[in-house]
């Protein structure tokens, strides 16, 4: 059963994901789509975190999880502060960005 929650919000989230980048792209040709969909799914993954199994299983890690990674990438921050680990989300943070753009940038260098 919880696989199938997880599927079922990943087949909603990807999706979504497209759609709401897509309509904000014929506005725009800065990223606000995703900024957006980033935003949203940070805000549900929170919002979600911590609650029944069975609706954390559908929306945040199959429907966040697919509407983005950044939701996830946020909450570990957060998480890693609360519990005052400091250190641990500066690095986080940093080596994220830092080594994901570096990624982003080779991927590009070898398309």
């Amino acid at each position: 059963m919880r696989m199938a929650l997880i599927v079922l919000g990943a087949a909603i989230g990807g999706p979504m994901r497209f759609v709401i980048d897509q309509k904000i792209r014929t506005y725009t040709s800065k990223p606000y789509g995703i900024f957006a969909v980033n935003i949203i799914g940070s805000f549900l993954l929170g919002l979600t975190y911590g609650r029944v199994e069975e609706g954390f299983d559908l929306f945040a890690i199959g429907f966040a999880g697919a509407f983005t990674t950044w939701s996830t990438f946020m909450l570990d921050i957060y998480l890693a502060y609360e519990l005052k680990r400091h250190k641990e989300a500066v690095i986080n943070l940093l080596m994220s960005l830092g080594i994901g753009l570096l990624a982003a940038w080779f991927g590009l260098q070898l398309a």
